[in-house]
């Protein structure tokens, strides 16, 4: 399919709104809007008794707290590993020893260019939390087999949090 240059309709310091076309198979021209994101860290963090650290967070746009692993924003021209050990401790305030990526995706690619890649973070050791000043989360430790059981209830409902842990858990 031909597309048009994209045109720039919003920007902040965080997202990038275009509007472009697209030539589609009938030949007739369509809108669309796409929006650009900096990519994003998602970190599994594990307990050795086999918890799981997750965040009660905030999320303004729904105006609703979801129970979700720690995640964030790459900075501009950061590594994806020191994004996930940065966002890991503000977040929850433990460090690790071990973090080693599992996989990547993209979350809605009918509309945002955002990746994620997931690392699992182990040896754990907790410390001082450094939120954002917009920030409201709260840690919280659960068995990875009642988290899986709270994805299958619907109690979670945050895409990279299921993704992650199922991907985890049927891993081959």
């Amino acid at each position: 399919m031909d597309r048009t240059k994209p045109q720039q309709v919003y920007a902040d310091d965080k997202i990038v709104v275009e509007s472009l076309s697209i030539v589609g198979r009938d030949g007739a021209v369509h809108p669309r809007t796409v929006v650009r994101h900096p990519d994003v860290v998602a970190i599994l963090p594990l307990l050795p008794d086999g918890r799981v650290v997750l965040v009660r967070n905030h999320r303004w746009p729904l105006d609703k707290t979801l129970l979700e692993l720690p995640a964030g924003c790459m900075e501009a021209g950061e590594a994806p590993e020191v994004a996930a050990a940065r966002e890991l401790a503000e977040e929850t305030g433990y460090r690790c020893s071990n973090l080693r990526p599992l996989f990547g995706f993209y979350p809605c690619p009918g509309l945002l260019d955002e990746r994620v890649e997931v690392f699992v973070a182990e040896g754990l050791v907790p410390g001082e939390r450094h939120l954002d000043p917009t920030e409201q989360m709260e840690v919280e430790l659960m068995p990875l087999e009642a988290l899986v059981d709270a994805i299958h209830a619907g109690e979670i409902e945050d895409v990279r949090t299921i993704a992650t842990v199922l991907r985890w858990v049927t891993r081959r």
